[in-house]
């Protein structure tokens, strides 16, 4: 089989396209003939040495994907063979992810994906799409499962709604009944958020955007899910209701973050940061099933025309996809790995 590999950290020309064996399926695992490649940000820090120490000698990138079971372990019902999935986490604990015409993981990391469901969605899903559900289940007094009608009455703020967990948690807090704000840095960001299904979009760039977001929500926003906590800090603190929670899953552009601690006190604030690699199998689990059940309800498009652009390369160009993705591309960066 094709698959992109790397065997010392660096700058993207360090992923080379191999020839391997195809992987057989242990205990408990399926192979996928995996169709389209989700990468993220997580690929190309870990790739660089950035984050996570390299472990094993060589390393196929990317966390998420889709494609097709084509194979079983002991143990996995065979019935699964031929069953199109999406796929997440594939490189945790493992030497190889999604880069690849086929890939091994454990059984429940591949998620069952509707015949109406395009391979392109399952690959954006994973990484994006469990971040953003961790955000939205991590309130106190919040639901700690998504379906709809489930976040009713809740006001959520998806910071960078252009991005692709920003779109995601628009998506999952829309479908669960909330009413999501979301704030962006210009125009063409906000017709990509108000396609994503935004209520309102605001430009944190001019004007009052505090002002505006609580004349929506004159009680304050209920749950905040943060890209860039030292950058936004004192927007969402000028607008998070008392009680409220700011989910943090980055600090895009790594401005550092300085608390008032008795103004977080009066206002009882929850900040959660929040990684997947720590986050524990129960909450990927969860994530992954009530993710598939937003999929199944048709609640989680992607496309220019759904606010979440499709940039590709084929599987050979896999270090240009890297490239794109360092380089702040708008929009989801997919590889094509099936011909």
């Amino acid at each position: 089989m094709r698959a992109i590999v790397y065997r010392t950290t660096g700058d993207p020309d360090v992923l080379e396209l191999v020839e391997r064996d195809t992987p057989e399926p242990g205990p408990g695992e399926v192979r996928v003939r995996v169709a389209v490649s989700g990468v993220n940000p997580t690929d190309w820090k870990t790739r660089s040495g950035a984050t996570n120490p390299k472990i094993f000698p060589e390393v196929t990138p990317h966390l998420d994907g889709a494609g097709v079971i084509d194979a079983v372990g002991e143990g996995v019902d065979a019935g699964r063979i031929g069953q199109r999935v999406w796929l997440y986490m594939a490189t945790l604990g493992r030497a190889t992810g999604t880069a690849a015409e086929y890939t091994v993981v454990s059984a429940d990391q591949a998620v069952p994906l509707p015949d109406g469901v395009s391979f392109d969605v399952g690959a954006a899903l994973g990484v994006p799409a469990l971040t953003a559900h961790r955000a939205l289940t991590v309130a106190e007094d919040g639901p700690r499962r998504l379906r709809p009608g489930a976040l009713e009455g809740k006001v959520v703020l998806a910071a960078g709604g252009a991005g692709a967990v920003g779109h995601a948690a628009i998506q999952l807090a829309r479908w669960a009944g909330a009413t999501v704000i979301s704030t962006v840095s210009g125009p063409e960001k906000a017709r990509l958020a108000t396609a994503a299904g935004a209520h309102h979009v605001i430009n944190y760039r001019q004007g009052d955007p505090a002002g505006e977001i609580r004349a929506i929500a004159p009680d304050g926003v209920d749950i905040i899910a943060e890209v860039a906590l030292g950058a936004n800090l004192e927007l969402d603190l000028a607008v998070l209701r008392t009680g409220g929670v700011i989910s943090t899953y980055a600090n895009d552009g790594g401005k550092p973050v300085g608390l008032d601690v008795r103004q977080n006190m009066m206002l009882n604030t929850r900040f959660q940061f929040l990684v997947l690699y720590t986050v524990g199998e129960e909450a990927l689990l969860a994530g992954a099933e009530d993710v598939a059940a937003a999929v199944a309800d048709g609640a989680m498009p992607v496309g220019e025309e759904h606010g979440l652009p499709l940039i590709r390369f084929p599987l050979e160009r896999t270090a240009d996809a890297h490239r794109a993705v360092e380089g702040g591309a708008v929009g989801k960066v997919v590889v094509d790995v099936a011909p």
